[in-house]
């Protein structure tokens, strides 16, 4: 057997174990792929593992960032359409929008945005549908389509106007 086989199946080896340990124990599995990779040893990796993992990271990341999204526009639609409700809960729903800003703002990257910014309408909606049977108020009371941008969703400092 030449050493270049035997280095072979050695990795092999390595990399089927890592793909046990991936079944077992997540974070003793992270902490040797991450050795592996600060060593560079990557023909050691357990690239399938790996790669299932970064896209869960990836979704996990957008699905949150759109939930972020989604409160912050929830709170925006209360504060400027619940009249009833506005006097008594404005103070607590511009909190939670400034506090889901600063939830976003931890993970927000240029890809983020991008995304954030292309499904826009699409967590609107989600949003709206929140709102009405929270609010009762009928859905011809809303906008069809998102009047904020998402520069003024993420803004710290901006909130819709209110007409008193």
């Amino acid at each position: 057997m030449t050493t270049e086989s035997k280095k072979m199946k050695a990795s092999d080896l390595i990399t089927s174990n890592l793909r046990e340990l991936y079944e077992t124990d997540y974070l003793a599995w992270y902490e040797t792929t991450l050795e592996i990779i600060k060593s560079r040893c990557l023909d050691e990796l357990d690239l399938d593992s790996l790669s299932e993992v970064l896209e869960d990271l990836v979704r996990d990341t957008k699905r949150s960032g759109a939930s972020f999204l989604e409160q912050i526009i929830r709170h925006l639609l209360m504060i400027q359409y619940w009249e009833t409700e506005r006097e008594y809960n404005y103070r607590h729903w511009a909190g939670e929008v400034v506090n889901f800003r600063n939830q976003l703002e931890i993970d927000m990257t240029t890809n983020l945005y991008k995304y954030l910014k292309d499904n826009l309408n699409k967590i609107y909606q989600r949003s709206l549908k929140y709102v009405i049977v929270k609010t009762g108020l009928k859905k011809e009371k809303f906008p069809e389509e998102c009047l904020y941008t998402l520069e003024q969703l993420i803004d710290s400092n901006w909130f819709p106007s209110v007409d008193e």
